[in-house]
């Protein structure tokens, strides 16, 4: 194993260093993995350019990356279930303490959870990470490291559409053709969704959307109302949507959504926005819309990874650019300046394959 830890670290906003750290050994609970292929997710561009997401504040130099596949080099005393040698996807969200969200199944909402680059947690943007080895998940020999990496993603998607109750059938609306209004599209037509409409102000992101499956897409701009917006979906779709999946946080595409969304449907809010956003809703009150709320996600490994196994869901499509680690300023340049759609940065030296 060589001995430098090259490591993407945030030491403070718009201070993104690349530099050698030490590689720790493994608990006996942990593996250490030589990492491959990490993408770069909004949230880690948000902390670069603003130091903080919400009450998430950077205090001290963090590791940045968090939507990872890497491969294992050693294993703790205790892990059983996993040798050197294995390929494996990263969920970066541990629980820390069996409190009452572990143990009714939503772990995700422990208040004391790890997770990779929210501080003070470290991220896998590094050529070597240590884990815990029970959020570590064997991919098939047919699943490459990307699509590894792509689960973490793909998990919004698959959270949201479960939350959302997307099922055999079910009519969806999707504002924002981004990576996660992209994830979301995927696993609702997976999920039996009979009609989905992509709305977005980008028509190359909507053309990306078209090749993945989304059967109406509609550009949409900054000025346009809520209403009048609502009012076009229900024309293109033939009928208001079961479903809408927000995944902008944008105020107005919250409205639309509220107003698009038929009577006793439901919104899934997965963009975050503004901690105060205006919305109508007495109009989604008497009509019975529900308006449920996403946070990551949890127990949605093992879905994505048979997902992507059958070949009954393709992301292949969604990288775009891909950077080795050295070169992670400039990856992160190229997210920030919305080029295309997923940035994958490739830490094995001796292996940028995807």
């Amino acid at each position: 194993m060589a001995e430098e830890n090259l490591s993407a670290v945030l030491y403070a906003k718009g201070d993104l260093r690349i530099e050698h750290r030490p590689i720790s050994e493994p608990g006996p609970n942990e593996v250490l993995l030589q990492m491959h292929s990490v993408g770069i997710c909004g949230s880690d561009v948000h902390y670069w350019q603003h130091g903080q997401i919400g009450d998430f504040v950077l205090k001290k130099p963090m590791v940045l990356g968090h939507e990872a596949a890497g491969r294992v080099v050693k294993v703790g005393s205790a892990v059983s279930h996993l040798k050197p040698g294995d390929r494996v996807a990263i969920e970066p969200g541990v629980p820390r303490d069996m409190d009452e969200f572990f143990k009714r199944g939503q772990y995700n909402l422990s208040p004391t959870i790890f997770f990779c680059a929210t501080p003070p947690d470290h991220g896998n943007l590094c050529r070597y990470y240590t884990h815990n080895a029970n959020f570590c998940y064997k991919l098939p020999d047919n699943v490459t490291f990307e699509e590894g990496a792509l689960i973490e993603p793909l998990s919004v998607g698959i959270h949201a559409c479960r939350r959302a109750g997307v099922t055999l059938g079910s009519t969806v609306l999707i504002c924002g053709a981004g990576p996660i209004g992209l994830v979301s599209l995927i696993v609702a037509k997976a999920m039996g969704a009979s009609k989905v409409i992509i709305t977005d102000l980008f028509a190359e992101r909507l053309g990306v959307a078209k090749e993945l499956g989304a059967d109406f897409q509609l550009t949409v701009k900054k000025d346009d109302g809520a209403q009048q917006l609502a009012k076009k979906v229900e024309e293109i779709l033939g009928a208001q949507p079961q479903i809408t999946i927000e995944c902008t946080g944008v105020e107005s595409c919250i409205q639309t959504a509220l107003y698009a969304t038929c009577s006793g449907g439901v919104v899934m809010l997965v963009g975050l926005g503004a901690a105060m956003t205006t919305v109508p809703l007495v109009n989604a009150a008497v009509r019975e819309v529900d308006i449920r709320g996403v946070f990551r996600y949890c127990n949605t490994w093992p879905m994505a990874i048979a997902m992507l196994s059958s070949g009954k869901v393709n992301v292949k499509p969604l990288v775009t650019h891909r950077f080795p680690l050295e070169q992670a300023v400039q990856a992160f340049e190229t997210t920030h300046q919305g080029l295309g759609i997923k940035v994958m940065l490739k830490c094995d030296k001796n292996d940028q394959n995807p």
